[in-house]
């Protein structure tokens, strides 16, 4: 094991996990909103529900089966051309945001259709009762009611992009995962791949206590 330099290390770490932050938000930010809306449409389109449509189910439901269980890696790699495309490159954080926005996306839109779907079908029912639309008892009923699984589910999601940004570092996306690789791995500096793994581990923990907060807050 070399010994460390801390003094090109730590402003390196600076950059590295400011790049990690910037993809896990961005990624959050633009996969919850897309994954949301799946999730609302294969929930409202599934067959007996709000607004039933099979064809729009079907489609959307082989598509997300079809991508969901590709490993991250591998979608990054597929997708360059289409990355390329919207931003010009297919390195550094920015370009990650992209596969790890369809990743996440296609899992958020899963985690969305099952929490809505456990909502009691009498609260449903109910709001038909009383004269509401089917928008109106989706977004004032069912969504409520799921709201508290829907935040713990989208706490999950920022989790994996944690794990996935590291893994997004193989590929020139920079980050942590990239630093652990160049910087600890191939130059066999153990404490810097510690050092990282302690940080992604404080990330991850930081994340689950602020969504269980928020999901108790909610649920209350």
């Amino acid at each position: 094991m070399r010994e460390t330099d801390f003094g090109a290390f730590l402003p390196r770490l600076g950059d590295a996990l400011l790049e990690t932050l910037l993809m896990v938000t961005g990624a959050f930010l633009f996969a919850g909103i897309i994954g949301l809306l799946l999730g609302l449409l294969l929930y409202a389109s599934r067959p007996g529900n709000l607004l039933e449509n099979r064809v729009v189910f079907a489609v959307l439901n082989v598509v997300i089966n079809v991508v969901r269980p590709v490993p991250f890696i591998i979608i990054a790699i597929a997708i360059i051309p289409f990355t390329r495309l919207l931003v010009g490159t297919s390195i550094g954080a920015g370009a990650a945001i992209v596969p790890l926005t369809l990743a996440a996306a296609v899992a958020v839109a899963r985690i969305a259709e099952s929490n809505l779907v456990a909502v009691d079908p009498g609260a449903v029912e109910a709001g038909f009762a009383m004269g509401a639309g089917p928008a109106r008892v989706l977004f004032t009923i069912v969504v409520p009611e799921a709201l508290g699984p829907l935040v713990l589910g989208f706490t999950y999601i920022v989790v994996a992009l944690v794990d996935a940004s590291a893994v997004a570092g193989v590929i020139g996306a920079g980050g942590l995962g990239d630093l652990a690789i160049r910087y600890g791995y191939q130059r066999f500096d153990t404490l810097v791949v510690v050092v990282i793994v302690v940080i992604l581990i404080v990330l991850v923990q930081a994340a689950q206590l602020l969504g269980d907060r928020i999901a108790r807050a909610v649920m209350h």
